[in-house]
């Protein structure tokens, strides 16, 4: 594995500079939001409970790498916001701020004093994201909602898997990482409308179900017009075929798509079966979808002949649609991976470097980049504090 060696550099700049985002939010869906922000030059201030943003226990051998991932490019400072003076402090940067992000139970941050209606009428630019499982309001509002949760009640876990076998949650968080994104978008939007279109702060109201479940995709429709119910395939389709994962000869496995007619009827002439593209079984997609297991059955035969860089080769000198399944260890050591630095080997203060994500997407005019490491839980603190005149007890300073 070779990694390019990068560096923080304190004093790079990005598109979003200037732009203040105050994230109190916990776990992964503010944080991975607030990342996209922070990545491109954004000034992302972690306001921690005392005990610090539970992401930083999601510990693998003592060390918090989740937290180092996702807390790269921010500040952090503790507040215990039961304490007034601590409060006045969180009013002050709102003050400051253009963004303020919140995953509490909804009531949570009226609560707390900090109702939405009152963070606008203190400062009617603020972009306020509310991140919670179900919404603001219904039904379900007031529950507990965990990416688990919605991945279940979005109709995501029951697609995923085989037939005979337990619908499967995904082994990461997904519906969190699904809304960050969708927050990160509403947030810019809400931004250029502000900014660009004479308009003013507003609330985003940002469901990890809604986002969950619009991965679906047209599933409701068809449902609604057809009355089925879409079953699990394990990794095949329901929509397209040829599409699956097959074992190679060498035990190996290798994920193969030919979603287009012209993609699937060059996979037949490779696999040495052109009368299946004469065979009215398989004469469109939908047929091939009805007869899925004969087209699987044909493909598996081929690539148990082969080992799976003789597969690959084979496929792609065609031009099929084909492409190995890896494991984390091989897409570290696949030379796309390292030319794209898809992942790049940063400093680290306790870890002297670490290999994580690289700034996605890629601006040709106003990259992102890497300014500080996650930082250690309330580091920033005096610096913050120092930059809206008060000091280390608190108190404002004349």
């Amino acid at each position: 594995m070779t990694l390019r060696r990068h560096h923080f550099d304190a004093h790079a700049n990005g598109p979003l500079a200037g732009l203040r985002v105050i994230d109190l939010s916990r776990l992964m869906a503010g944080n991975m939001l607030s990342l996209q922000l922070a990545d491109f030059g954004a000034d992302v201030i972690k306001v921690e409970p005392p005990e610090g943003d539970p992401l930083r226990d999601w510990k693998e051998d003592g060390e918090s790498f989740f937290w180092k991932a996702y807390g790269r490019n921010k500040r952090s400072i503790c507040l215990n916001l039961r304490e007034i003076d601590q409060m006045a402090v969180l009013w002050t940067l709102i003050d400051t701020a253009d963004v303020f992000i919140e995953n509490f139970r909804p009531g949570t941050l009226e609560r707390m004093g900090l109702a939405p209606e009152k963070l606008l009428l203190r400062n009617p630019e603020l972009i306020v994201v509310r991140i919670s499982g179900f919404g603001q309001t219904g039904p379900y509002a007031h529950l507990p909602g965990f990416g688990t949760i919605v991945e279940a009640m979005s109709g995501f876990a029951d697609r995923t898997g085989f037939p005979d076998r337990e619908p499967v949650l995904p082994p990461l968080a997904l519906a969190d990482m699904i809304a960050g994104l969708y927050g990160a978008s509403a947030t810019m939007t809400a931004l250029y409308a502000r900014d660009m279109r004479g308009g003013a702060g507003q609330v985003i109201d940002l469901s990890l179900l809604e986002s969950m479940f619009s991965v679906l995709g047209p599933e409701a429709g068809i449902f609604s017009k057809t009355g089925r119910i879409k079953q699990r395939v394990g990794s095949a389709s329901n929509t397209a075929s040829p599409r699956n994962v097959y074992q190679c000869k060498d035990g190996a496995y290798v994920a193969l798509s030919g979603s287009t007619p012209a993609v699937a009827r060059r996979i037949f002439e490779i696999i040495g079966r052109s009368d299946m593209n004469e065979d009215p079984r398989f004469a469109t997609n939908s047929d091939r979808v009805r007869h899925r297991g004969l087209v699987d059955g044909a493909i598996s035969a081929w690539f148990a002949t082969r080992t799976r860089d003789n597969a690959l080769a084979e496929m792609r000198a065609s031009g099929a649609t084909v492409g190995p399944v890896y494991n984390i260890g091989d897409a570290l050591s696949d030379p796309h991976f390292q030319e794209r630095e898809v992942v790049v080997e940063l400093d680290d203060p306790t870890l002297q470097s670490m290999p994580m994500h690289n700034v996605v997407p890629r601006l040709s005019g106003t990259p992102g980049s890497f300014r500080r490491p996650a930082p250690g839980l309330n580091e920033h603190s005096n610096e913050l504090l120092k930059e809206l005149g008060f000091d280390s007890q608190f108190r404002k300073v004349a």
